[in-house]
């Protein structure tokens, strides 16, 4: 039951990250630079849209799971888990929001993996 709250925390995370992302790309959101009162309206309509603000949403609720696994768990044992947060991201990136399939991106996350086990383990 404990690991729950580790799950929930790397889903809000990952999920608040990814749906940021989807709906900037899907909005084609840019900073204005024509003047005050246009860059006001326009970050008020970014931050009111409804996946934009259920992804600030889950950054929150992703704390709130953080903040009772660590009574559950040692921090050392419980932020490797959060290493697998870049390493979903960038899976679910390239399946969903078709962004680069790199080498170097496989590596590295291989190397995120490795760690993990390393620190898990050992």
């Amino acid at each position: 039951m404990r690991y729950l709250y580790i799950f929930a925390t790397l889903f809000f995370t990952v999920y608040g990250q990814m749906i940021l992302k989807w709906r900037i790309l899907k909005l084609n959101w840019t900073m204005p630079h024509t003047g005050i009162w246009d860059m006001v309206v326009s970050y008020t309509k970014f931050l009111l849209d409804p996946f934009i603000f259920s992804g600030f949403l889950s950054a929150f609720i992703a704390s709130v799971c953080w903040s009772m696994a660590m009574t559950k768990f040692q921090i050392t044992e419980a932020y490797p888990f959060m290493s697998l947060a870049p390493a979903i991201v960038f899976l679910l990136g390239v399946w969903l929001l078709g962004e680069t399939f790199t080498i170097g991106k496989v590596v590295g996350l291989g190397l995120i993996i490795i760690g993990l086990i390393v620190t898990v383990r050992f």
